[in-house]
């Protein structure tokens, strides 16, 4: 067994492998940059080491740098996790050839299934079935698009080394080809390093059905039964189950033997998935389930498979890396309850999901024998342009499916992170909606309600009651009570039925609990249940995800915030790769002004009224700072 484990890698991942690996006995040695000095990854490893600057491509992805630490610190083996090198090949390669155990596939796996023309060719030697598409070598524009009218629209566009959701284009028209298929070679280009691209069919009704496989030095090869990564967002997970709903046994007997066949195509060793779209149209069937590509390592949504099979994957990689064999043998694998897992995100849904940066005051989630949160930040912490804006993923398990998204909804519930925005309210309405209770999702399931899952929500009268009383007990003076939502005031018009006058008829009081400074308040003899934490002159609190910000309010009524001015400010620090309009141009609502790219991604930034471009700042390849003024709209008569 491998006695010492270098991790080349960070935060929510890094931080489960080491409790994993601390389980098994094994010494961790953390990597870590300038940004990630006090980490938590960094604070929970027995040794870290410094790699070099804040951003990635100076630290986490220079492979030297992390196999120096390794021999330096006496690392016998390299786990990449996910993200970052842990599909590349070549370092993989340079791991095996410095002496040290790789904690993944062989190198040549990760070639053939590394690109996706590629692996899909081999697939169809294989036998396994793929969806309708172009994998040719011809790049031109024109070759591509002439694919594509040939494929018939709307048709997917994919960067052949692409992952995470990354360079990738849904097209519905041919005259959007052209500028789609330039922005996403850009972020191809910009995120991998390789710029080409493939058609395929897109499926109207699609499903996203994904198979866990694992394989050991031995020959032997077994899966993990199905997950379902349905609900995306510009084709990034948001929320993943397992196992599928809708799936019978005949249906997933077939597409886990295919996946076990792709696996056994490349001798597949360690941890691996293989990713399928289905057709849902007619509920999941067989014959309309087709293969899209394989993840050379561990996928981020491992934990609901761990959950409903009982096992430990990162142990089942160490185990395998050492060269045992796998744990279990196919027979002695089942399907036991129900579990969904929901990506706790630092971004802000109410403008387009642009990632969120900044320092996290308060983190609170509950861990629990049916809820699992597996994070890499805690309170004290920050997100910082560098890195995914993930803060947590938050796991639920149930004897049934809807006994986990019940307990999956309330936990989002409660989750609170804060001054930090996040995607809990968004979550939590997802878990909430009742088709996705009902199991009636599709990949553009959240396109489609994008509007009812991400609108303002009034805080309860109930919590404004808590928030009411705790100021009462620091108070005798009447006053109102103001909200504020995720640090922006809330636009809802208070007045005096929604305001509170404290007074003694009320029964208003409050109570310290469990010596953290958290206040819980109680209306009357009614307890209100809302945690409370008063920072400064304020109070923190959160219902359906949502967290709210409240403070005394002498001077006015009203929290209503003011019109927008039609000010275009940088969400985040980032490059201004395109400028579609001009000083003086006539713009509608929701017309695209200008496109950021910021981590990696690019975010088109739009007119929030009909007006005129009355100001313009910005220009193409120009770096921005957070809240720059890029662009102002002014109103139309």
């Amino acid at each position: 067994m491998i006695a010492s484990l270098l991790i080349a890698n960070r935060g929510e991942i890094a931080c489960r492998i080491v409790r994993t690996a601390r389980e098994m006995g094994v010494r961790t040695v953390a990597v870590y940059s300038d940004a990630d000095a006090n980490a938590l990854h960094v604070r929970q490893a027995d040794e870290a080491v410094h790699i070099g600057p804040s951003p990635a491509r100076e630290s986490y992805l220079v492979g030297e740098k992390i196999i120096a630490a390794a021999k330096e610190t006496g690392a016998e083996a390299i786990h990449p996790g996910y993200g970052f090198l842990s599909e590349n090949a070549d370092f993989a390669q340079a791991v095996k050839d410095a002496g040290l155990i790789w904690v993944g596939p062989n190198p040549d796996s990760i070639r053939a299934m590394g690109l996706k023309d590629a692996a899909k060719e081999r697939m169809i030697a294989a036998g396994v079935p793929v969806t309708p598409g172009y994998l040719g070598a011809d790049q031109s524009p024109d070759r591509l698009k002439a694919e594509a009218d040939a494929i018939g629209y709307p048709v997917l566009i994919k960067a052949v080394a692409g992952g995470g959701g990354k360079g990738m284009r849904r097209v519905d028209a041919a005259q959007q080809f052209a500028d789609d298929l330039l922005s996403c070679q850009r972020e191809a280009a910009s995120s991998f390093g390789d710029d080409r691209v493939l058609i395929e069919k897109y499926i109207l009704s699609p499903r996203h059905i994904e198979v866990q496989v694992f394989g050991d030095s031995h020959g032997n090869v077994v899966h993990l039964f199905e997950r379902d990564c349905s609900l995306q967002r510009r084709h990034q997970k948001v929320i993943e189950e397992a196992p599928a709903p809708g799936m019978d046994e005949a249906t997933r007997e077939a597409i886990c033997a295919a996946a076990v066949r792709a696996a056994k195509a490349v001798d597949y060793v360690g941890a691996g998935t293989i990713e399928f779209i289905a057709d849902a149209s007619e509920g999941l069937r067989a014959d309309r389930i087709w293969f899209m590509e394989m993840n050379t390592r561990l996928q981020v949504e491992h934990p609901v498979t761990e959950e409903i099979t009982g096992q430990d994957l990162v142990e089942w990689q160490l185990r395998v890396a050492s060269g045992e064999p796998l744990p279990k043998t196919q027979d002695e694998l089942s399907i036991d309850g129900w579990a969904m897992e929901a990506r706790l995100y630092a971004e802000d849904p109410a403008r387009g999901f642009l990632p969120a940066i900044g320092p996290i005051d308060i983190f609170e989630a509950r861990h629990s024998s049916w809820v699992r949160v597996d994070t890499g930040v805690g309170a004290g912490d920050a997100v910082t342009p560098f890195y995914d804006p993930m803060i947590a993923k938050v796991i639920a398990k149930g004897d049934d499916r809807d006994e986990a998204r019940r307990g999956l909804r309330d936990e989002l519930d409660r989750v609170t992170t804060w001054p930090l925005r996040n995607n809990a309210a968004f979550l939590y309405r997802l878990a909430d909606h009742p088709e996705f209770a009902a199991g009636n999702v599709d990949t553009g399931f959240i396109a489609a309600h994008a509007e009812e899952l991400t609108s303002a929500e009034e805080p309860p009268e109930a919590l404004l009651d808590a928030a009411a009383s705790s100021f009462a007990a620091g108070s005798a003076d009447a006053r109102s009570v103001s909200a504020h939502y995720g640090g922006m005031p809330v636009g809802l018009p208070w007045g005096s039925a929604v305001g509170f006058r404290l007074n003694a008829e009320r029964g208003l009081a409050v109570r310290l609990r469990d010596g953290d400074r958290r206040f819980t308040g109680r209306a009357g003899s009614k307890y209100t249940g809302y945690p409370l934490w008063p920072r400064g002159d304020a109070l923190i609190s959160v219902d359906h995800g949502v967290t709210y910000e409240f403070r005394l309010d002498e001077s006015r009524g009203s929290t209503a915030g003011a019109i927008g001015d039609g000010a275009i400010l940088a969400p985040m620090p980032g490059r201004v790769i395109a400028v579609d309009v001009a000083a003086g141009d006539a713009v509608t609502k929701g017309q695209k002004l200008l496109t950021l790219e910021a981590m990696k991604m690019e975010h088109g930034l739009v007119a929030p009224f009909d007006g005129t471009v009355a100001e313009l700042n910005a220009a193409a390849g120009a770096q921005v700072q957070v809240d720059a003024l890029l662009a102002r709209i002014e109103k139309a008569e």
